[in-house]
């Protein structure tokens, strides 16, 4: 996915009155799936288009954009892949990804 895909799809949502956030990882520390930059967008049916580096981290940002699209509100989010090292998916990341997180109406 290149950025100009990702821009292309939030105007087609803001042209068809639709509802989405936009996901950014705005930092990290330690090892993490993807690196600062990476985006990713969540449509309101929790579809994704892009991503910031799947499995538990990723489900955690798609659930907070859900409520981000409910309130109107952007926020930062956090996901913190170093408690525990082995996840059920297989993540052993280890490190910090900030995400900042954006509604688009």
């Amino acid at each position: 996915m290149n950025a100009l895909e990702l821009y292309h799809k939030v105007l087609s949502v803001r042209e068809q009155g639709g509802c989405a956030a936009v996901a950014t990882v705005i930092r990290t520390k330690g090892s993490t799936p993807r690196e600062t930059g990476a985006k990713m967008l969540v449509y309101q049916d929790g579809r994704i288009f892009g991503t910031i580096g799947g499995g538990c981290g990723e489900g955690e940002v798609i659930e907070k954009a859900l409520t981000v699209m409910k309130e109107g509100i952007p926020r930062q989010h956090q996901v913190d892949l170093t408690a525990g090292l082995f996840y059920e998916d297989g993540g052993i990341c280890g490190g910090i990804m900030d995400v900042f997180i954006e509604p688009v109406k």
